[in-house]
């Protein structure tokens, strides 16, 4: 069987591992590389099948004999389904873009052994055995349109589109659009805008900026207006140009190498059959997110950035850091969460008492959430929901902003 690796699959829940992380631009990439190097010689054969549950779109697409490829750019993946020369009923091809929300991947499976989840399935020919490549999406955040248009607004892919990505005259580009109001917010916050940063997320935001000791929640506009600055003398010769670019490079130069450096891990993790072990150089890369030592606060859309030092003059107020404990010191698997479960607001036994209410079994306990705001999903109503006591002191305590684990973050849109 060949997987392309379930983020939520694996039981293990220490820091680093996947299961902690959303696909991003490296994963993306690696995702084609693996549909594309897994289909090559496949030939895929009938309709395509959508799951019930699915809010997704149908496919419309039947062919006798087609083959699959696959292109990523930023956080979205086109599929190409091909139909082979002679193919019944005669069509053309036929293009989907993907966006893998929070927990979507690919999966190569036998037919008749289909994994949970499986929301979009496309069947290979007989003879016999047949396989199934399946787009799997635990939490259904993930997404796909017809058509294979990139979505709109996103801008160059920072792995494959570098130079468009810095060098672009269009809006996209970041330096000729300092006065966009999106660099008015923390830097940490504006990485994950896709119009200019497509494919970074949370983990690579907190390794570009621990690299660059630039605090997360330092101006973006003053990091970046720095980098016009930054011109290398006229009198250096060009290997010298080039040995000082390797040795101090800027902000958008890692938005390049940082996720380079996570493909060139190798197929550590990502490829067939992945166990455990495979995502150990993923874990020993990390310098910063979810490391030991490491302090970490949640932005304005709740996503936690991971930093050291000084978070910066636009950090939360209120918002409290803490810090990564030491290996010895981490709670093991079994007591690990995603997200930690809101404090309990009901009532203490004591005021209960004194307000003649009723006590809470276990089961009326309300329950926390370990699944954060995905904005490209559709939103579901909250069941049970108190109404807040007005505080009796004429006070609102400040809200602290809690430390987790590297938990799995929302998806940043071209809005965010």
């Amino acid at each position: 069987m060949h997987t392309w690796p379930n983020l939520l699959s694996s039981s293990s829940t220490g820091p680093g591992h996947p299961s902690h992380r959303m696909p991003e631009g490296p994963e993306l990439h690696l995702a084609s590389h693996f549909v594309n190097e897994a289909c090559r010689e496949l030939v895929f054969g009938g309709c395509v099948e959508k799951s019930p549950v699915s809010r997704n779109p149908e496919v419309p697409f039947e062919s006798s004999a087609y083959h699959i490829s696959a292109l990523a750019r930023g956080k979205e993946l086109r599929l190409t389904l091909s139909p082979l020369p002679g193919a019944q009923p005669p069509r053309g091809p036929l293009a989907l873009v993907f966006r893998f929300g929070m927990t979507g991947s690919f999966q190569l499976v036998p037919s008749d052994a289909l994994p949970p989840h499986a929301h979009l399935r496309f069947y290979t020919a007989p003879p016999d055995p047949r396989l199934a490549l399946c787009f799997v999406d635990i939490r259904r955040f993930g997404h796909w349109d017809l058509g294979g248009k990139w979505q709109p607004g996103r801008g160059p892919c920072v792995l494959l589109e570098y130079e468009q990505f810095r060098l672009c005259p269009s809006r996209e580009n970041v330096l000729r659009n300092l006065a966009d109001k999106a660099f008015d917010r923390p830097i940490c916050e504006a990485l994950l805008d896709q119009r200019f940063f497509n494919g970074i997320g949370n983990y690579l935001r907190a390794e570009i900026l621990y690299r660059l000791k630039i605090p997360p929640f330092e101006k973006a506009r003053t990091v970046l207006e720095a980098l016009q600055q930054r011109r290398p003398s006229p009198e250096l010769t060009l290997s010298q140009k080039i040995r000082a670019k390797l040795q101090n490079p800027d902000l958008l130069e890692l938005c390049h190498s940082v996720p380079k450096e996570v493909v060139q891990l190798g197929g550590k993790g990502y490829g067939p059959e992945s166990t455990e072990e495979d995502f150990a150089a993923f874990r020993a890369w990390l310098q910063c997110y979810g490391t030991s030592g490491m302090s970490s606060l949640r932005d304005r859309h709740g996503r936690t950035i991971w930093f050291q030092g000084d978070p910066g003059p636009l950090a939360p107020k209120g918002g409290k850091s803490r810090k990564k404990k030491s290996k010895g010191a981490q709670r093991g698997p079994e007591d690990q969460v995603e997200d930690p479960p809101p404090p309990n607001k009901a009532p203490s036994r004591t005021r209960r008492a004194r307000r003649g209410l009723p006590e809470q079994t276990a089961a009326q306990q309300p329950k926390g959430t370990s699944l954060q705001r995905d904005p490209e999903a559709p939103r579901v109503p909250e069941k049970g929901k108190r109404r807040r006591q007005p505080a009796t002191s004429g006070r609102r305590r400040p809200q602290k902003i809690k430390a987790d684990t590297p938990s799995l973050e929302p998806e940043e849109t071209s809005a965010s």
